[in-house]
C-alpha cells in the first residue's frame, strides 16, 4: 500500500528541525513520498511574519535535493482560514480512499490536537504520526492528556504500523533538534548568524530578500 506522510505548518522559516523530522518519521513509516503544506491563513495562531509565497520559496529550497520530500500548495489556492481537517479532505479526494495517509506532529503539536477544528474527523482521513524525542514518548498515565484526546489514543495507538489507510495513532523517536522558527525570528532580527540551524540555501534567501529583519521586502 502507498503511503504518504503530510507536515504542515507556517514554515516562517523552515529549519533543520522540521527536515530531519520529516525525513525520521518518513523513515520509519516506510512513506513514499512526504509532502510539506504551508499554511497560508493559520486560524490557531497569529499571521505569519512572511509572506506566503516568501515561505513557500523557502521550503522549496530546502526539499530541493531530497526525492522524498514535496511541495503542496494547496492551502494558497484554497480560500478561508487553512483547516487542517479541509487539507487532508482535499488530498484525500485526489489520492483515493486506499493510499495511507500520514499527518506528522511533533508531541506538543499533538497534545494540542483537541484545539484543532474538527480534530476528530481528522481520524476518518489519516494516521497521525507523533514524532517525540528520547526517552520522553507519550503514556496517557503520566502525560497531561486531554480527556477527549486520551480517549483516542487508548482506542487508536498502535505499536505497529497499521495495514489501513487511516484511523490510527503511531509513535516515532526522532533525534532531539532543538530549533524553532520564533528563535530563529529573533536570531535574524538581531543579525545573528542562523547558519548551521537552516539550509544554506534558506538562509542566502532570505539574507537576499532582507526577511526577518527591519529592512523586510
Amino acid at each position: 500500500m502507498q503511503a504518504i506522510g503530510i507536515l504542515g505548518g507556517t514554515f516562517d522559516p523552515i529549519h533543520f528541525g522540521h527536515l530531519r523530522l520529516a525525513q525520521e518519521l518518513g523513515d520509519a513509516l516506510g512513506l513514499d513520498a512526504v509532502r510539506f503544506v504551508p499554511a497560508a491563513r493559520p486560524p490557531h495562531r497569529l499571521p505569519p511574519v512572511c509572506h506566503f509565497l516568501h515561505r513557500a520559496e523557502m521550503v522549496r529550497l530546502a526539499i530541493a535535493d531530497n526525492p522524498l520530500f514535496a511541495l503542496d500548495l494547496r492551502e494558497y489556492q484554497r480560500p478561508g482560514p487553512s483547516y487542517m481537517v479541509d487539507t487532508l479532505a482535499s488530498l484525500r479526494s485526489e489520492i483515493g480512499d486506499e493510499t495511507a495517509l500520514y499527518l506528522m506532529l511533533g508531541a506538543d503539536a499533538f497534545l494540542g490536537l483537541p484545539s484543532w477544528h474538527r480534530w476528530q474527523e481528522l481520524f476518518e482521513l489519516a494516521h497521525i504520526a507523533v514524532a517525540h524525542r528520547p526517552g520522553h514518548a507519550l503514556d496517557p498515565d503520566h502525560t497531561p492528556f486531554d480527556p477527549a484526546l486520551r480517549d483516542e489514543w487508548r482506542r487508536r495507538y498502535r505499536i505497529d504500523l497499521p495495514t489501513e489507510p487511516h484511523g490510527h495513532v503511531v509513535c516515532s523517536k526522532i533525534t532531539a533538534l532543538d530549533i524553532s522558527s520564533s528563535a530563529l525570528r529573533s536570531i535574524l532580527s538581531t543579525r545573528r548568524s542562523a547558519r548551521y540551524l537552516m539550509p544554506d540555501a534558506v538562509l542566502d534567501y532570505i539574507h537576499h530578500h532582507h526577511l526577518y529583519s527591519s529592512e523586510a521586502a
